[in-house]
C-alpha cells in the first residue's frame, strides 16, 4: 500500500483547484463556451450536458451574465470543448467540415457508430477526453 500523503497536485489541470483562480478564470471560460456552443448550434440541452447537466435556470443565468465561481469541473469541461474544438481547427480548415465532423456518424473508437457530438452528450467527462484524445491522435498522424 502507498499512502496517501505525497499528493501530486501537478495533475490538476491548471490552477483550477485554486477558488481565486477559477474566480478569475469563470467569466472568460463561460464566454467562451457560449461563442463555440453558439457555432456548433447546441441546443440549450445539449449545452446543459456539456457543462456537467447543470439546470436551464443556471445556464440561462450565466448566458445573461450572473456567473458565480465555476467548479474544478465545469471549468476542466470547457477545457475540454475549447481543445476540441482547436483540434477540430487543426484537422479541418474550415469551420462547416469541422460542424459536420462532429455530427456525423463515425465508426472510429470510442465512437462505434455515433457521431461525436452524441458521443458527449452522454454526460461523463470520461467522454470529453476521449474526443479530444482522438481528434490529437488523428492531428499526430
Amino acid at each position: 500500500m502507498y499512502p496517501c500523503t505525497d499528493i501530486d497536485t501537478s495533475l490538476a489541470p491548471g490552477k483550477l483547484r485554486d477558488k481565486k483562480h477559477r474566480e478569475h478564470s469563470s467569466r472568460g471560460a463561460i464566454q467562451a463556451f457560449l461563442g463555440l456552443a453558439n457555432s456548433w448550434e447546441l441546443t440549450v440541452d445539449q449545452r446543459c450536458v456539456l457543462l456537467g447537466e447543470i439546470s436551464k435556470q443556471t445556464y440561462h443565468n450565466w448566458q445573461s451574465g450572473k456567473i458565480g465561481v465555476l467548479s474544478r469541473d465545469q471549468l476542466e469541461r470547457i477545457s475540454l470543448v475549447k481543445d476540441i474544438d482547436r483540434n477540430l481547427h487543426l484537422l479541418f480548415f474550415d469551420r462547416a467540415a469541422a460542424r459536420a465532423w462532429l455530427f456525423a456518424s463515425n465508426q472510429s473508437q470510442p465512437f462505434r457508430g455515433r457521431s461525436p457530438l452524441c458521443y458527449a452528450l452522454q454526460g461523463s467527462i470520461v467522454d470529453l477526453h476521449a474526443i479530444r484524445d482522438h481528434l490529437k491522435s488523428q492531428i499526430m498522424r
